[in-house]
């Protein structure tokens, strides 16, 4: 911890999907730094640290997030768990847009609301990009996944127009060994049965989870930044790319291609979204002064390791 980050003000930071890979990460950082930090659960509060919370029926116990100074909303029904059935898809778009109704209501219903709400998103609210790299400017894409952004992100306006600082962390692929994609990548390349999706030219574009924390560390601290961020690494690179330095790192052969029509009996709708390209920049966030500690993919997978 370097001495600017112990200087700062202590702060009191509720946080929705503490339990997720991305939530959990946050709220360690955060405690390493001395902050203090209340996790909304579902269930009857356990300790000093659980505030009540019912996305599902708008319900939140805002007494619990009295004197926080931010609220960060990053519960969601994990996109690559499940086969998209009807089902589960609306489960996809109503975990993340009750939530986030939910919460921001709450903000702003309170006679002292937080400084900040940092709501989760994803890079899929671009779509499909092709080779063509977009930054914040672009437009919203089509199809499932650019819809649910809009939905998520939309749902935030009642924080917003409270007056409340609000974010928008339009998340791309995290590299950690804990979960998301990567989390099922591990193994398969350790086992020297990694390879390629498809044709391999599609745009991944990733960050480390060290780099995904920094970074929502930086927009909660940052008072004159709001709106959407892209939470990326600088350089996309290509699943073939991706392949190859997880061979290099994990010093494993690579030999193996999934065939794209494979990857639709298996997967599904999910596999539009795999065998996709979405080459996203993280312009806002490079223009606010954040530099990632692993920029490149070889720096990012060893540091998952």
């Amino acid at each position: 911890m370097d001495d600017a980050r112990r200087s700062r003000k202590r702060s009191r930071v509720a946080v929705a999907g503490a339990s997720g890979l991305i939530g959990g990460a946050l709220v360690r950082s955060l405690t390493a730094d001395g902050h203090e930090v209340v996790r909304l659960v579902r269930h009857r509060p356990r300790s000093a640290d659980e505030v009540r919370w019912d996305p599902e029926a708008g319900r939140v116990d805002t007494a619990g997030l009295t004197g926080c100074d931010a609220v960060v909303n990053l519960a969601g029904a994990g996109v690559g768990d499940h086969r998209w059935t009807d089902d589960y898809k609306t489960r996809i778009r109503s975990s993340r847009v009750h939530g986030t109704t939910a919460l921001a209501e709450a903000v702003a219903s309170m006679e002292q609301p937080p400084r900040v709400f940092l709501n989760g998103s994803a890079i899929g609210f671009y779509g499909e990009t092709g080779d063509h790299p977009v930054d914040e400017e672009a437009p919203a894409g089509e199809g499932f996944l650019p819809s649910v952004c809009q939905e998520w992100e939309a749902a935030a306006a009642p924080a917003r127009h409270a007056g409340v600082r609000t974010v928008f962390a339009r998340t791309g692929l995290v590299v950690a060994r804990g979960g998301g994609a990567w989390g099922r990548l591990f193994p398969l390349f350790r086992a020297g049965l990694g390879g390629r999706l498809g044709d391999g030219s599609q745009y991944w574009s990733f960050v480390s989870l060290h780099d995904e924390v920094a970074a929502l560390r930086h927009l909660l601290d940052r008072a004159d930044l709001s709106g959407p961020f892209n939470l990326t690494a600088p350089r996309p690179v290509t699943n073939r790319e991706v392949t190859v330095a997880m061979g290099r790192v994990l010093h494993r052969p690579t030999p193996f291609a999934v065939p794209a029509p494979v990857l639709r009996v298996v997967l599904g709708e999910m596999a539009g979204d795999v065998l996709g390209s979405a080459r996203v920049l993280p312009a806002r966030l490079l223009e606010s002064g954040f530099r990632f500690a692993f920029p490149e993919i070889d720096g990012a997978i060893r540091a998952a390791l």
